[in-house]
């Protein structure tokens, strides 16, 4: 008796569905290319066979492994979960894998991550914002990875992006705010040090009050990392050293839902005694007592949009163009005008 196993063939997979070799090898790339029903009759062959394409002949013979790196700054929050979500599935349609690593917001990590994903043979990398030690550059440059910045927008950087303004976005929310008649303001922000995103925020903050004439040191900022807990930790501080507070910022909607959590510990009435404002509006918002003022960012259209350019990057040679996408406010319980009795 011969127990040797043979490894099922591409030949398999072809004989198992009556199809061509070239419409299996199709279907492995581009899926989208292939019919639906044929599709279904080539994936159930290939698990009934147990088929695994050889990714690594592959890559060797066409110089590329079809893989696109994303690093991000944390996975615990789910800011960036419907972005990463619409940025793989776009990859999918286009034969693409994506390969994620998270940074715990440190550069050194982030660096280390890059290096990693490179070294794996990512064809790509999708980034996090723009600022990031200039040595990390040159090592991408070195190694022709090229990279698409998203989160964020500059039209002046030499690297291109697929965001929006954050500076402009925050702008936005604090004109309306202080149009409201606040003027005692505070900021519970994320470490502004290598983040570009989170510095930009707190600027857009001081260029609404320096509009309205406003004295831009007079802004609370506690910085803090990202959490739930963190941003209650945070509004009791703000609520503790300047108690006429009448309108708190927040880096995005985690800390906002802290900061409202203990508002209610503190019996400190949202939006009577303080307004409360977040940033990214992501599910959470809409589920918080009141339901929460925030910034909506278009995060799926975002990763949908940095997927194709990258795709056709990696494919066609095609370089991304700098995509500004516009965000808006979604005006809900938690911004009322300054109580003045």
């Amino acid at each position: 008796m011969n127990s040797k196993r043979t490894t099922p063939t591409l030949q398999d997979v072809a004989n198992a569905t009556s199809v061509s070799t070239a419409t299996v090898s199709r279907y492995l790339n581009f899926p989208d290319q292939v019919a639906e029903r044929t599709r279904k009759k080539v994936a159930k062959a290939i698990r009934d066979l147990g088929y695994s394409p050889n990714f690594g002949a592959k890559a060797m013979a066409a110089r590329r492994t079809n893989t696109i790196g994303a690093i991000i700054p944390t996975m615990e929050n789910a800011v960036f979960a419907r972005g990463l979500q619409a940025f793989q599935d776009e990859l999918r349609l286009h034969g693409f894998t994506m390969l994620v690593a998270s940074t715990s917001y440190r550069p050194d990590i982030e660096e280390e991550q890059i290096r990693t994903l490179v070294a794996r043979g990512a064809d790509a990398l999708l980034l996090i914002g723009h600022a990031r030690n200039p040595e990390v550059y040159r090592f991408l440059k070195a190694q022709n990875v090229p990279t698409l910045v998203t989160w964020a927008f500059d039209a002046g950087s030499k690297r291109p992006s697929v965001g929006f303004d954050n500076r402009a976005a925050m702008r936005e929310m604090a004109t309306k705010v202080i149009g409201l008649g606040h003027r005692r303001l505070a900021l519970i922000s994320a470490e502004t040090a290598m983040n570009d995103r989170a510095e930009a925020r707190r600027v857009g903050i001081q260029d609404a009050m320096a509009t309205a004439g406003l004295d831009v040191k007079d802004l609370k900022v506690v910085e803090t990392t990202y959490g739930i807990e963190e941003g209650a930790a945070a509004f009791e501080q703000v609520m503790t050293s300047t108690s006429d507070t009448t309108a708190v910022f927040c880096g995005n909607d985690v800390l906002a839902v802290g900061a409202l959590h203990r508002a209610r510990d503190l019996g400190i009435s949202v939006p009577r005694d303080v307004s409360v404002v977040g940033f990214d509006d992501i599910e959470l918002a809409q589920v918080t007592y009141p339901p929460l003022t925030t910034v909506h960012v278009p995060h799926r259209e975002m990763g949908r949009q940095a997927g194709l350019a990258l795709t056709k990057l990696v494919k066609d040679g095609m370089a991304p163009e700098a995509t500004e996408l516009k965000t808006r406010i979604v005006f809900r319980g938690t911004l009322a005008p300054v109580n003045t009795s």
